[in-house]
């Protein structure tokens, strides 16, 4: 078993590598997934999502609605089991392709197994309207 940070960076490893079920098999069964934005604020990929279905269902819309440039965590910052990161994003919204470059933050818990039962996520969803 990991670190907390070293977990989230290997979650974001598979983020890039675009391989999104090596992700879902780092949750918790009944993970609670929350990204903390609504489709009012150009982010159809919000809301709240429980278990690793629901979160494969995040994902999808996550690609069917934006394309991403850049994603970096920058700052990682350790509890006994939980990680908040820092970072930044830059997308391409789809379909009208207008970008935007935002900080993001998010978190997250670990259970007793290492695996990830609970994350949290926002960005400056302002970002998207502004362009």
């Amino acid at each position: 078993m990991g670190t907390p940070t070293e977990t989230a960076k290997q979650a974001y490893s598979a983020f890039a590598a675009r391989n999104i079920p090596a992700l879902l098999e780092m949750l918790a069964e009944d993970v609670d997934w929350r990204f903390m934005a609504s489709p009012e604020t150009g982010t159809p990929y919000g809301g709240a999502f429980k278990g690793r279905q629901q979160v494969g269902g995040f994902f999808a819309k996550l690609a069917e609605t934006i394309e991403i440039v850049e994603f970096e965590p920058r700052e990682f910052f350790e509890g006994p089991n939980h990680v908040t990161t820092i970072g930044r994003v830059k997308a391409r919204l789809l379909p009208d392709g207008k970008v935007h470059d935002t900080d993001w933050l998010q978190l997250f818990v670990l259970d007793s197994n290492a695996k990830i039962s609970r994350w949290f996520g926002t960005e400056d969803s302002a970002a998207k309207l502004d362009k």
